[in-house]
């Protein structure tokens, strides 16, 4: 299927590796041109690298190492040389989650970053593109938050309540009038995939169960009905999806991705 995205130009956050990886990849496979950005310039170098391989030059893709949560680093990403400037017609909204733990041990300032980096952030960066968009009648935004928003994690207080916060805000704020000028956002819900989130998760819910981290592995993956944790490629088809044309009458959804582990019905 030819998604009819190809020429335009997105930014993806998180873009070095994992879930952020995936959706960069999906879109530059469509022809899609990326300001892939991330932290650490090393990794993020050597996966646009791969990527540039991969899709054998057709496309713009441009390494950006900032930390998008800050504004130094979305000015940068606003003036990055050889970009659109704010003239994104897609945006892809990702930052690492908070830490997980107890939430008598977070004080105010663990609750402020995690709410600037996993609800503000994404709102900056809506701010900052959605006029554009709506002014050219196409723009596809794409927040990637968490299964945790459906069902809550209690080690993952930190992440359930800063992306809460931004799914209400989501709610609102793509039925406004853009919505009629051709612009979607959408959030992306990931479940257990395999990642260095859920590496970093890992340890902390095996200690409060009791178990080693294979065994929780093990223990985890038996319980979703596709028997295994999702991979980044697979996530970023769903991306590619959401910001594709043929999806332009999906807004202000929560599209779950976690092979089938929540149970309800709605």
């Amino acid at each position: 299927m030819d998604l009819g995205i190809a020429g335009k130009w997105a930014l993806v956050g998180g873009a070095s590796k994992g879930l952020g990886w995936g959706c960069a990849r999906a879109l530059a496979l469509e022809g899609v041109n990326v300001v892939m950005v991330a932290r650490g310039a090393e990794v993020l170098n050597k996966a646009v690298d791969d990527l540039r391989a991969e899709t054998g030059g057709q496309v713009q893709l441009i390494a950006l190492a900032q930390d998008i949560t800050t504004e130094a680093g979305r000015e940068a990403i606003w003036n990055v040389a050889g970009g659109p400037g704010k003239d994104y017609d897609i945006v892809v909204t990702n930052a690492g989650g908070p830490p997980p733990g107890d939430f008598r041990d977070w004080d105010r300032d663990a609750w402020i970053k995690a709410i600037d980096a996993n609800m503000l952030t994404p709102i900056a960066l809506i701010k900052s593109t959605v006029d554009g968009m709506a002014a050219r009648g196409f723009g596809r935004i794409v927040n990637i938050t968490s299964s945790s928003v459906k069902s809550p994690i209690d080690v993952l207080g930190l992440s359930n309540g800063a992306r809460s916060g931004l799914t209400g805000f989501v709610a609102g704020t793509s039925r406004s009038k853009i919505a009629g000028q051709g612009v979607t956002i959408n959030n992306l819900l990931p479940g257990k995939f395999d990642t260095d989130r859920i590496r970093s998760t890992l340890p902390a819910m095996a200690q409060k169960a009791g178990k080693t981290v294979e065994e929780l592995r093990v223990i985890q993956q038996a319980q979703i009905p596709a028997g295994r944790y999702g991979n980044p490629q697979e996530f970023g088809a769903i991306c590619a999806f959401l910001c594709s044309q043929q999806a332009a009458y999906m807004t202000g959804q929560n599209v779950l991705a976690d092979g089938g582990a929540y149970p309800g019905s709605f």
